[in-house]
């Protein structure tokens, strides 16, 4: 009795409430093993952002803990850790109440992005972060929260000025509008699997080791080093600057006022260690001028310099702000220069006055463009007879015999300007630069040393290659919309080897909005000056690629100012064109080396340049062969090829009327 009344009282008695721990063991997928038996194979895919895609992943995320059984069991053992269960409670509660819920399950940030490209039909290969964060928020009525709206709309104002690529906290725009930090070993808004690593290219900074900090601390010393020897140099200069002043002020006062009030053509001199012609530019005497927001030295002028004709030669003072010394290093910009060994003659230049579309000149009546054109030719048969005295003016090649070429436009031209203002030195004429020709309207400056260069054949300056590009645009693309869609220019004036060495970020927000400025595919055309060589570039920033032709066979890695600007400009524009329109390939900027025609002496650069660019105007494609254009191929230019670009700038020159007589 007493043994069927505890067996009667177990069994009324109410079951145990203790807390049992629910397992799980591993899943088998016996579905999978099936069809692996049937030599079944499922085809699984990745992102760009190595993230497991497609209709078979949520598959291989369960199946895969079969394939993985030791680490299952360790995984296991981990998760029953104390210490583990007290931070997943804290988790556990964190994430209890979210500011900013999740709303689309077990779909996760990798295939609702795929879904997303896949609906809307893009080409592209990713999202944005915050784009798929904001998506992720979205309920199935499809309608947005403010305050999730509202954090989108600031990561979109955040993107038009911080580059992710390259943020030095590693810090995502979504992160900053979140106003948390960013974790390690993830991305927020892209999901599990993404890193910063695999998502911007850069790894996150380690500390460095012993021996990297001797070695830039050794560098820093040789820099310490260089900068006093450079401020030894600029203090004797000074020091020489002050003395000659004390000797007398008066004398310097009158010197600088031998030169004429304005711009002037000039050319440049040195005295040591041989007194020698190193270059020609323009001097600009104008009364309180500054020279990078600071005062000229005593005895000095402000010259900007053109032309380099020693290209061993240094400054008469560095330029202590972009570290400039070497005299090709500044072609393109402004440096100080000795007033004593600058020569130009003592009669004022020209003042132009007056402005027809395109050129500024003297107020003057103006004939018309047939009547300058046979205003010269009267002369020519007389000008031919002249060069046949002398044929050191003119090569053999082109005298005119039977079935020779005659550069008539050339002796044209030199026979107006012989019989014009222009015969003067310090003469000049302002050409009027349209925005659509580089993004902005400015004017380029053509004196007689610029034309002289011409005819002949010397090395051309910036004026010269600029003047080109205006006949480009005005004989190939204007009134063209396919080509002047196609094609644009970058001036070699905002954007030269001096620029970026002293104003680095000035020359990127140049490209850069240039690059912008394009809602569909461009070729940027750039004319490079290195300092003493004339190379172009051919960019297509939406593709993320840089044609390089270098008429003397030279490599990029040469270049690694320019070609650190160009890579930096692209990412940049990169960054802030996603904000708008995914990005349609991968973020690898493609440098590409044209095999050119080459030149074969020191000075043919320019000319290289400017047949470069009509050629691909010409042949009208986006993409250029990398053996170039199969019209065009051949392993030097011919010298009347480049008297046919001469030609045309000459009758460009005349058809102007920038010179009359």
């Amino acid at each position: 009795m007493a043994s069927d009344q505890e067996n009667s009282q177990d069994a009324n008695a109410p079951d145990d409430t203790s807390e049992k721990e629910i397992t799980r063991g591993i899943t088998i997928m016996k579905s999978i093993i099936r069809d692996r038996d049937k030599a079944v194979t499922y085809n699984v895919n990745w992102n760009a952002d190595n993230q497991l895609i497609g209709s078979n992943a949520a598959k291989l995320a369960s199946y895969i803990g079969t394939l993985v059984q030791e680490e299952w069991v360790a995984f296991v053992a981990q998760r029953r850790d104390e210490n583990f269960k007290k931070v997943s409670a804290t988790n556990r509660e964190r994430a209890s109440n979210p500011t900013y819920a999740y709303k689309k399950g077990r779909l996760g940030y990798a295939r609702l992005e795929e879904k997303i490209l896949d609906e809307t039909k893009s080409d592209a290969t990713s999202l944005p972060p915050h784009v798929l964060w904001k998506e992720a928020r979205v309920g199935k009525d499809g309608t947005v929260r403010d305050d999730v709206q509202h954090i989108y709309d600031e990561c979109e104002t955040l993107s038009q000025s911080i580059s992710t690529a390259e943020d030095q906290e590693n810090r995502s725009v979504l992160s900053r509008a979140l106003n948390v930090p960013e974790y390690p070993g993830r991305v927020r808004g892209k999901g599990h699997g993404c890193t910063p690593t695999s998502l911007y290219k850069n790894p996150r900074r380690r500390n460095p080791s012993n021996q990297e900090v001797m070695e830039t601390l050794q560098a820093l010393q040789a820099q310490v080093l260089q900068l006093q020897k450079d401020n030894e140099r600029y203090r004797c200069m000074e020091k020489c600057s002050s003395q000659l002043k004390e000797t007398s002020e008066k004398a310097s006062i009158n010197c600088q006022n031998k030169f004429p009030e304005g711009i002037s053509s000039c050319q440049l001199y040195l005295s040591s260690p041989t007194y020698r012609l190193v270059g020609k530019g323009k001097v600009h005497n104008t009364s309180g001028d500054l020279l990078h927001h600071r005062p000229l030295p005593d005895g000095h002028l402000k010259v900007s310099v053109d032309v380099v004709l020693d290209k061993d030669a240094l400054l008469p003072i560095p330029d202590i702000v972009s570290e400039t010394t070497l005299l090709r290093d500044a072609i393109g910009s402004f440096v100080a220069w000795p007033l004593d060994l600058i020569f130009i003659d003592d009669e004022t230049p020209t003042k132009p006055a007056s402005k027809d579309k395109g050129i500024l000149r003297h107020n003057e009546s103006v004939a018309s463009q047939k009547e300058v054109f046979a205003q010269g030719s009267q002369q020519l048969s007389q000008k031919i007879g002249s060069r046949q005295k002398n044929k050191r003016d003119l090569p053999v090649t082109y005298l005119p015999k039977k079935g020779a070429f005659v550069p008539r436009y050339q002796i044209s031209l030199e026979t107006l300007v012989d019989s014009s203002d222009m015969a003067t030195a310090g003469a000049i004429r302002l050409l009027d630069m349209e925005e659509d020709i580089f993004g902005y309207s400015c004017t380029e400056t053509i004196g007689k040393e610029d034309l002289e260069h011409i005819f002949r054949h010397q090395e051309l300056g910036v004026g010269v290659i600029h003047t080109y590009i205006r006949f480009l645009y005005d004989n190939f693309m204007r009134g063209n919309d396919q080509l002047s869609n196609r094609f644009r220019f970058v001036s070699s004036s905002l954007v030269n080897k001096a620029l970026i060495c002293r104003e680095p970020d000035s020359c990127r927000e140049y490209l850069v909005k240039r690059f912008m400025a394009s809602s569909t595919n461009n070729l940027y055309l750039w004319p490079y000056n290195s300092g003493c060589h004339w190379l172009l570039l051919a960019i297509d920033p939406l593709k993320e690629v840089v044609y390089f032709l270098n008429s003397i066979d030279g490599e990029w890695t040469n270049y690694p100012d320019m070609k650190q600007l160009v890579d930096t400009s692209i990412k940049v524009f990169r960054s802030q064109r996603q904000a708008r329109v995914p990005r349609t390939k991968s973020s690898n900027i493609t440098w590409i080396k044209v095999q050119c025609p080459l030149q074969r002496n020191g000075i043919d650069c320019g000319y290289f340049v400017m047949r470069f660019m009509r050629e691909i105007i010409n042949m009208n494609q986006i993409e250029i062969p990398i053996t170039y254009f199969d019209e065009y191929k051949c392993a030097h230019y011919t010298r009347l090829q480049l008297e046919q670009i001469k030609e045309e700038l000459c009758q460009y020159f005349i058809e102007k009327r920038l010179i009359s007589i």
